[in-house]
């Protein structure tokens, strides 16, 4: 089954060049109804070509993926609790960044906001749908800025931590976000980052079948092209851990326990996420070291 996709609404599209090294030379890649994605000839990245513009995007994300958002809320805050605890999140002091500031981008209800609170970090979440942001508000006592990150104007090195799961495949310009969650960071934060993985057994094997292939996920990452765009963006990688060998209901049971167990000890899970610091050889807007001029060969 399809992860669940907001859809087109017939906006407007155009054409992009690669968020990673900037080429406009693809081939196509993933032929779905209604939408292409290409992977790009030089460094790999798979991504939607044409896309939407960003004013047309944003307008997706409304009342109706409010109510699916607050029906798998539960779902969704234990998945993100499994993925922070496989990197050992829980067991690093709180007074080891510096400071107790935590940020979830894209925070939907602002669940993982209130988790973080009663820890006793200094937690604050981001949120462009409306509607989730005001529930996250009003329902969870939590403080949330309607808007995209950008728009939220944070200062420099402000936050020890930023969590962001399942966002950076939404956005139209992921280089951008990760550029300013690196200037966002303290000098010793940490950022987390978890998004579906194209390079997966479950992507290769269903092809444009696979669920995570939808109109509402522009850029979809591999292990490779997600940590050279981290990389490039000022970050140097602490851990990379995936999960998810089989969909549930795509296998018997003891076969997706199976499936499950090989793909994240292997490393070809479904999901994957990065665990990252800033990288010292890098200026706070991110880009590439400043002794290098050429890191990845790159104009």
């Amino acid at each position: 089954m399809k992860t669940f996709d907001v859809g087109d609404s017939g906006a407007a599209h155009e054409a992009v060049r690669c968020a990673v090294c900037g080429s406009d030379r693809h081939g196509p890649y993933l032929r779905c109804r209604g939408f292409t994605f290409v992977k790009c000839r030089v460094c790999g990245l798979v991504y939607q070509n044409p896309q939407p513009r960003p004013e047309d995007l944003h307008r997706r994300y409304g009342e109706r993926y409010f109510r699916y958002e607050l029906q798998n809320d539960r779902n969704f805050f234990s998945l993100m609790q499994l993925g922070l605890r496989d990197i050992g999140f829980y067991d690093i002091p709180i007074d080891h960044f510096g400071n107790r500031r935590f940020l979830d981008v894209g925070c939907a209800t602002g669940m993982l906001v209130e988790e973080m609170q009663k820890r006793g970090w200094d937690a604050r979440g981001v949120e462009i749908c409306r509607e989730s942001a005001r529930y996250g508000i009003e329902k969870r006592g939590v403080r949330i800025f309607v808007g995209t990150l950008e728009e939220a104007g944070f200062a420099d090195g402000e936050f020890s931590v930023v969590h962001f799961s399942h966002l950076i495949e939404h956005v139209t310009d992921p280089f951008g976000l990760l550029r300013e969650v690196r200037r966002i960071l303290s000098p010793n934060g940490m950022a987390v980052v978890t998004t579906p993985n194209v390079g997966g057994f479950q992507a290769r094997l269903f092809g444009s079948r696979w669920r995570s292939a939808i109109s509402d996920h522009l850029t979809l990452f591999s292990k490779k092209t997600l940590r050279r765009m981290l990389e490039k963006a000022g970050y140097r990688v602490l851990r990379c851990v995936t999960w998810g060998g089989l969909a549930k209901g795509t296998a018997p049971m003891p076969v997706k326990r199976a499936a499950d167990t090989l793909a994240k000890r292997l490393g070809f899970g479904d999901v994957m996420l990065y665990q990252v610091t800033v990288d010292p050889g890098t200026d706070r807007s991110g880009g590439l070291p400043i002794d290098t001029n050429s890191r990845f060969g790159l104009d």
